[in-house]
């Protein structure tokens, strides 16, 4: 915190005199369970994002995704997201281990609002779960079953702002080099490059 800077903000009350104070009918979105409007979206997400912390609160921020539907929600508290094949650095799994706050925002293609769910988290490798949650005609490998404690559906006004749904204002399609990424060589960075391709047809 950089407390000789005359615009570093420091309080509530100073955000509260520059963005001003929730509508009273906003903090009535808050809560403290899934309703059925929650469970639909969840059901009708391909993806989400899961937010963690380690026990330092150093942060991570993970996607997690496959058709629609992949979230399992057991209950109006409790859901279940499958992990399949990746990288194995495992940093949010690491941060859940140590600290079980997680904040999950669930997305729908072509819907401006999302979804965020607060909750705890815990790993589980209990095969009548992984078994129920398959892709590509495998179990999972493990799930985070998050329990609930608030949730509440996000105004579109960012996805709105960024065009994001919008196929006209997109780019050309790209790809990140992972192998320039690293620092290899040209010769290297291409292998390395036809190798993620590949991981990315044969290990979904």
């Amino acid at each position: 915190m950089n407390n000789a800077d005359p615009h570093c903000i420091t309080t509530v009350e100073q955000l509260n005199a520059l963005l001003g104070v929730p509508n009273a009918m906003t903090p009535k979105k808050l809560l403290a369970r899934l309703d059925d409007q929650a469970i639909d979206f969840i059901r009708r997400s391909p993806l989400l994002v899961i937010g963690t912390a380690d026990a330092d609160g150093n942060q991570d921020v993970s996607p997690k995704g496959d058709p629609a539907g992949f979230v399992a929600v057991e209950n109006d508290i409790t859901l279940l997201i499958p992990e399949r094949k990746g990288n194995r650095l495992m940093f949010g799994f690491r941060n859940i281990l140590v600290n079980p706050h997680v904040g999950l925002i669930f997305m729908v293609p072509n819907t401006d609002e999302t979804l965020r769910v607060n909750g705890v988290a815990e790993l589980t490798t209990d095969p009548a779960i992984l078994e129920r949650l398959p892709a590509r005609g495998a179990p999972a490998l493990l799930a985070i079953r998050v329990t609930v404690r608030e949730c509440f559906f996000h105004c579109g006004k960012a996805f709105i702002r960024s065009a994001l749904w919008k196929p006209e204002s997109w780019p050309a399609r790209g790809r990140v080099s992972f192998g320039k990424y690293i620092g290899t060589g040209e010769a290297i960075a291409r292998q390395v490059d036809r190798a993620v391709e590949q991981d990315y047809k044969a290990n979904l």
